[in-house]
Order: C-alpha cells, then structure tokens, then sequence
C-alpha cells in the first residue's frame, strides 16, 4: 500500500487510544487543564460512571474567544514555547492533545469566560480540527467543558469498559487522589445528579487532615508519622503510616513529584527498601507523599498519559527517599499522645495478637477504643549508664507519693511477667503489655545493626571450638564467605568435607545455639544467592541473628530484666516492631479501663 497522510480526525483518534482509557482518564486530563488555568473551585459532574456524560466546571483564567480553534487542535498549548519550556515543565497539561483526542471519540462543548469579558463563549468540536462552530452563551468565570456519548463513533474501544459503578469508582479514586495534590482548590463531586464528594478548599492544617482522613480514613490520620525532610535540593514531606498499620493491597500509596501524581517503580522500591525490616511480610505500607525538586531533574513527558516520570539522577532520588523514610520510621517509639485508633484491614494475620485485631472485638459495653500501641516522644540516645542503673528499685513502697510526670518512663515500670511471655507495666496514664521476646529481638537486631554499619560486630570466642556437620554446599559457602562472616562476629573454619568449627560468635547473641545460629545464617546466604556480597543481605543476616539472642517465651524474667528492656525498648529505634514487622506492644490506658468497667456511668 502506499505511504499517505491520515485525515486529522483519525489521527486525534489514535492520539485518543494512548490518552484515553476510560472516562476517568478524560476527567483526570480536564482536571489538569482547570489545575493550570488556576482554578480555586471544581465541579465535576457524571452520568451513567461517565459514558453518557463529563461535565467539569472550574473558576479558572478561561480561554480568550480568538483562542478556541488552537484550544482544539494538536500540539497547540499555552504551557510550553521552546526546548527549554518542555525540560523544565511544571504545569500539569503540556502536550496540547488531550482536548482533540477527547472530541475526536465523544461530542465535546467547551463554554468559558475570561473575567474581563461581557459574554462567554461556547464552541462545539467532533475531532476533525476544521469548522469549528463558536458561539455567544451564558456563564460564569471560568471553564466548564461537557464530554458526552464517550466512544459513541468507536464502540470496540467502549466493550472493554466496566459496569457504570466500576467505571464511576474509578472516577470517584481518581478525584479524591488528585484533591490530596491540591489542597488549595475546593472539589465536588455529582453522579446521577446526587452529590457524592464535596471537599472545601483546605488552607490550614486542621482542614488538611480533615480532607486527608475523608480521603484516607480517619484511620490512616491517627496511625500516620509526619514527614518534612530537604537535602540535595529535593524536599520529602506528607504522611506515612505506622509500619504496624499496613495494607494487604498496594491501595492507599499515594505519591506526588511537584504536585504531579505518579506511579513510579523507583519511588515504590525506595519506599518498600525503607520499610523492608518494619514491615509484616507480604503487607503493603500506606502513603500520601510529596516530592519537590527542579523541574529540570525530572522528564514528565515519559508517558503519553503523564502518569510516569523519568528522574535524571535515579540514584540520588532512591537513596533520598529512602533515607528520609528510614530516618522518619527509625523515630517511632513509645510515645505520649492520644491513643490510635486502627482498622480491621490494617491487621497482617490472625495468626497472632495485633492491636489492630482487637478492633473487631467488643470488650465490654460502651467500649469504643481497644487497647492500642501508640508514640512516645523520645530521641534515639545512646544507653549512658549500665542496665542495672535503669529499671526502678524492686523494694520501692507502691504507696509512694503521687507519681510526677517526669518520674514515670514511657513504658512505665513492669508489675508481673504474664504467661511468662508477656510483660504487664503500669505507665502515668494506664498499662502497657509487651512481647519480651519480640522487643529484645528488636534492640538486639538494632545493636548489631550499629556494630556492623561501625565496622565489625563483637565477637566473643567460644571456650571449646564447636564441630559442626553440614551439607558439602553448605560448607563450600561458609568457607567462601569466612571473611565476611567473621566481620559478623561468627568465627568460622573449615575442618571437613562437610564440617566446620565455629570458633567465635556475636558477644551480644551471649551463649546462643551456635550450631542453630551458624545454619539460619547460611540458609540466608543461600537464599539471597551466592552472588551477592554478604552487604547486600546483611540485614536479613543479622535480623536472624538477632532471633538467635533474644528471651525466649516461657523464660521466666525478673522485675529487674522486665524494667531494664523497657528501658532498652525506649532508646531503641524501630521498637515498635520486633525484625518481622509484628508489634512488641500495646497500650490499655486508664480511659479504657474504665470504659470496660462503665466507671463514671
């Protein structure tokens, strides 16, 4: 066949086919126009979940009359003028295809008013870019534009839609995502002609948390850490969740690069890296954060629907991420502020005690709050004076004058070592329980975390080298990583075919099972591959090592033990969670027990 040029209208619809999707892609394309034409106010109306009707109506700059042809064609836009406009893009719509594409599939009118006009204007376009028909009409400042009949003169492409709900629910996520990008525009939402959403501008804080917990839940608002963090030029700030209020879908991860919303695999793998020794396995962390840098250090124009980005240093984006999360999680302790509440969902398995799990559960009649891990405000410190000096004298009278504030720790002081696996602790404000074993987990694992990032890990040799049987494989890898297992304060030599003799273990793991130790630890070079350096899955090395030292249940502890891992547990980062991403405590305040017991009713 011969080379020929297609007519404007097919060509709009083959631009349509990478622009649009489904109706929520034309809203989130006419979203972004009234973003750039200055919008405070938008109203977005739908019908039959947006086949039958688009209409968004914003408050905008509007569009001069003499510029409505150009608003309709391809490649035409006010956002961009040269080379250098398209590498530093910071509006939301640039390419100039969206408004063509749309009408080239749909019967498109667009009515708008600049505020220094006496009329608007509406003009009327089916995709062919020629004979354009304008016209005088009656409207406030601003834009509305009206997409109706979506695929009427395409209707293999409207066969791959969903029911008229699953396609409004997209519009409807789509909405609320993009009004956490823009806390200063007010939003609201019709479906059928029955208001769905309606969202004021937000300028203060407490209005931002307000929409954030319409978005997100009121949940995520009170299980959230705040983030503010610059360096290098790229500023980290929003919301993320307590590792302990997890998802088992990746559905409220919502990540923003200069006020753009993105799905990005180098900000997600940065994310989850940030997490990965926090986080119950398979579980999905919850999100809403902003990225701002230059708009020279990111290419928006990666993704034909700009709903990817391309940073220009990749490395120096990952490791900022991930150092700004690390150091905002590496923060939750215990901590003194209202108690959190959690959600069914948030709960990784039933397989064990969560907080969250007794949110579900009626304990008592007019209760409305479970006993519940919250913060307490404290500064990972170093431990300045021996265990023996922190925990609270045993033979202190309990009838000592009222407790001060400051007398009390955040995990109080420990009362009795339950089922000899739990520990039960009376704080100012109520009690705390705690997994012993998974808390020294946590500061074990945390101790030669920074023994390994200082160097090398104490080690503490054995009185008489231990013999140990393994597979050949298993010999031939301990052998080849001696070097770096010794920098992990196992001592290791060969002495068979199938043996070695273990010579030195961590000084912190005490007297472990260096046998059981020694195999965990090469099924998790085994497991990371016998390529990778062992810095590479050090942590995973060491979480396991960490297992190895810490109480086990069932061992009986003494007040003394219980107060001074309590202590521990405070100076700790990350000890909210023991190395599986499970909790080490939660909270029962005095509120609650008295909830439980109807006091004061």
């Amino acid at each position: 066949m011969p080379i020929r040029l297609l007519p404007p209208q097919l060509v709009n619809q083959i631009a349509a086919g990478e622009v649009v999707e489904r109706p929520a892609s034309v809203v989130k394309e006419l979203l972004e126009n009234a973003f750039d034409a200055g919008a405070r106010s938008v109203e977005v109306d739908v019908e039959m979940g947006g086949l039958r009707l688009i209409r968004i109506r914003d408050d905008g700059c509007g569009i001069h009359k003499d510029e409505l042809p150009l608003a309709l064609s391809r490649h035409a836009t006010s956002k961009i003028a040269s080379l250098d406009d398209l590498e530093r893009v910071s509006s939301m719509g640039f390419r100039g295809e969206a408004l063509p594409s749309i009408s080239s599939i749909a019967r498109l009118s667009l009515t708008t008013r600049v505020p220094e006009a006496e009329t608007a204007w509406r003009i009327l376009a089916d995709g062919s870019e020629s004979d354009f028909q304008i016209e005088p009409a009656a409207h406030p400042k601003g834009t509305s534009v009206e997409v109706r009949d979506l695929f009427y003169n395409t209707p293999a492409r409207r066969k791959f839609l969903r029911t008229d709900k699953t396609e409004f629910g997209h519009v409807d996520t789509l909405l609320r995502r993009m009004a956490l990008s823009r806390f200063d525009i007010g939003f609201q939402l019709r479906h059928n002609q029955r208001e769905v959403l309606k969202l004021r501008p937000a300028e203060g804080v407490a209005e931002q948390n307000e929409r954030l917990a319409l978005v997100c839940g009121e949940a995520f608002l009170e299980n959230a850490l705040t983030v503010d963090y610059a360096s290098a030029g790229l500023r980290l700030h929003g919301w993320v969740g307590l590792p302990t209020f997890s998802r088992a879908q990746a559905d409220q991860q919502f990540f923003y690069v200069n006020r753009r919303l993105v799905r990005d695999r180098l900000v997600t793998h940065a994310v989850r890296q940030a997490y990965h020794d926090v986080l119950y396995h398979g579980r999905q962390p919850v999100y809403v954060l902003y990225l701002d840098m230059d708009p020279a250090l990111v290419d928006v124009n990666a993704h034909p629907a700009k709903l990817e980005v391309r940073f220009r240093d990749g490395r120096l984006v990952h490791d900022f991420l991930f150092g700004a999360l690390g150091r905002a999680l590496a923060g939750v302790k215990p901590e003194s502020r209202a108690g959190l509440s959690a959600s069914p969902d948030s709960v990784p398995q039933p397989t064990f005690p969560e907080p969250q799990e007794l949110a579900s559960r009626p304990v008592a009649a007019g209760s409305s709050r479970p006993p519940l891990q919250s913060s307490l405000p404290l500064h990972v410190l170093e431990p300045q004076v021996a265990l023996e000096h922190l925990y609270r004298p045993a033979e202190m009278p309990r009838n000592a004058p009222a407790e001060t504030e400051a007398s009390f720790p955040p995990l109080g002081f420990a009362i009795a070592h339950v089922h000899n696996i739990y520990i039960l602790a009376e704080t100012r404000t109520g009690l705390v329980l705690v997994d012993a074993h998974a808390a020294h987990e946590r500061v074990t694992y945390e101790k030669l975390k920074r023994q390994h990032a200082g160097g090398d890990v104490v080690s503490q040799p054995l009185l008489l080298p231990l013999n140990v049987k393994l597979s050949e494989a298993e010999a031939d890898l301990a052998e080849q990583h001696g070097g770096d297992l010794a920098r992990l304060g196992l001592s290791v030599t060969r002495s068979g075919v199938d043996a070695v003799l273990v010579r030195a273990v961590p000084a912190l793991l005490g007297s472990s099972d260096a046998e059981a130790l020694l195999r965990d630890v090469l099924a998790e070079l085994s497991t990371h591959g016998h390529s990778l350096q062992l810095e590479q899955a050090a942590q995973a090395v060491l979480a396991s090592m960490a297992c190895h030292g810490s109480v086990r249940a069932h061992r009986r502890l003494t007040v003394p033990e219980m107060n001074a891992l309590l202590r521990e547990m405070e100076q700790t980062e990350n000890s909210g969670q023991c190395n599986h991403g499970r909790p080490t405590w939660v909270e029962l305040s005095t509120k609650d027990l008295d909830r439980f017991f109807l006091r004061g009713r």
